[in-house]
């Protein structure tokens, strides 16, 4: 007697949620991505190996290049407003609403006196980057720079109840003694904890 034979079919795969789910995701990530802001300034850091994280939030950030100047920045929007005109009052310096809006993006990295920081405001993003800045004062005369550190951190206290963290960033061929000057700036005020930022290099391996 014959035997049937059961009729076979190809399997097929219907690929349609996995398609949902790649489109999903790279719609999550188009909008969670926060982009690095572009820094005023290039600094080519030394390296180390050591392995400790910078705090992704919260941070205050000090760059000396290697033409010994210095700069500023932080990465909280909330209080950037605030930070302008509390330290622009204290040099009888004004700033119109749309100079306080440029500054959010400015802040990220800046190095300029606060007397000439509403010309820099007024200029747009591709004007900024061709734009000489002379660095931050730090000098004992004209301190301008721990007055950014020390407004910034008093109003970080205030809107997250903790100060912010800080972070200096010197360039491999910085003047060593510009690097000395703004540690011992914070440290007149008494600022004694703050974060070196290097590049990781690879450790040896043992026996090697």
């Amino acid at each position: 007697m014959p035997k049937v034979k059961p009729h076979r079919t190809s399997p097929s795969l219907d690929m349609t949620p996995m398609v949902d789910l790649a489109f999903l995701l790279v719609t999550f990530f188009m909008l969670t991505t926060k982009f690095a802001p572009e820094e005023a300034v290039v600094v080519d850091t030394p390296s180390s190996t050591s392995e400790l994280r910078l705090p992704e939030s919260h941070v205050i950030t000090i760059a000396v290049d290697k033409d010994k100047r210095v700069f500023f920045g932080m990465d909280d929007d909330e209080i950037k407003a605030d930070l302008l005109k509390q330290v622009g009052a204290k040099y009888g310096v004004s700033f119109t609403a749309a100079q306080v809006q440029a500054f959010r993006g400015v802040a990220s990295s800046f190095g300029t006196p606060i007397e000439k920081l509403p010309a820099l405001l007024n200029l747009d993003s591709e004007q900024r980057k061709s734009y000489k800045q002379e660095g931050i004062p730090s000098d004992s005369l004209n301190n301008q720079l721990i007055e950014w550190i020390v407004t910034a951190q008093s109003l970080s206290r205030k809107q997250f109840s903790k100060p912010a963290y800080i972070a200096i960033k010197g360039d491999g061929n910085a003047d060593v003694p510009t690097v000395k000057k703004v540690i011992s700036l914070m440290q007149d005020k008494n600022i004694n904890r703050f974060n070196l930022i290097t590049d990781l290099e690879t450790k040896p391996v043992a026996g090697k």
